[in-house]
């Protein structure tokens, strides 16, 4: 039924919040950390509807930080500390399944999220299949754009990676940085041998 897959996936995304939140919170200046509340489902055998869905009841502004399409960009999102750190969310659940799963329609009041969706690529992901179309992934990743918090947690670029034709221009500076990391290294790796340095080659 439709309210079981809910619970699922919003549970589902539950998961991959925590995790998200368990790397981004001991991370300095990066604060508090969006969360999806729980959606428990009851069974009712003497009712007409007999599966409904329970959860807490967010009070205050409901605000939908990303949309499920990805064609309107909700620019609330974009300002507001819950927004940015919801679009990084998307990105860290992107980057960590391989771009296989997203989850979007992140939307709630503050921090606390709910009625969240997830899209997976046809094949589904792990097992698991969400309840969007994998277009939206396409869309995230062509929309998405780095803040602050995904520069803290490390995340790449989805623009690099997705716009392969403009070959010349990344490559240039990502070499940049490399090179002179290497001329620093050199002296120290001289000094004391380390197995990371030559490792990280």
């Amino acid at each position: 039924s439709v309210v079981i897959q809910e619970c699922y996936v919003q549970n589902t995304a539950r998961e991959y919040a925590k995790l998200y939140a368990a790397e981004a919170e001991p991370l300095e200046g990066f604060g508090e950390v969006p969360e999806i509340i729980p959606i428990f489902l009851i069974h009712r055998p003497a009712n007409n509807i007999p599966y409904a869905t329970v959860e807490e009841e967010l009070v205050g502004e409901f605000v939908k930080y990303s949309v499920k399409d990805g064609k309107e960009v909700n620019f609330l999102r974009r300002d507001s500390e819950a927004g940015q750190k919801c679009c990084t969310f998307q990105h860290w659940v992107y980057e960590k399944t391989h771009g296989n799963l997203l989850v979007t329609d992140l939307q709630g009041v503050g921090m606390k999220l709910t009625d969240v969706g997830i899209a997976t690529l046809a094949k589904g992901y792990k097992g698991f299949k969400g309840n969007c179309s994998f277009s939206f992934i396409e869309q995230f990743r062509a929309l998405h754009q780095c803040n602050e918090y995904c520069e803290m947690l490390g995340l790449k670029s989805l623009r690099t990676t997705h716009q392969k034709q403009r070959k010349a221009a990344p490559t240039k500076s990502k070499n940049l940085p490399n090179s002179s990391m290497v001329k620093k290294m050199v002296p120290k790796k001289a000094r004391e041998p380390r197995d990371f340095i030559s490792s990280e080659h």
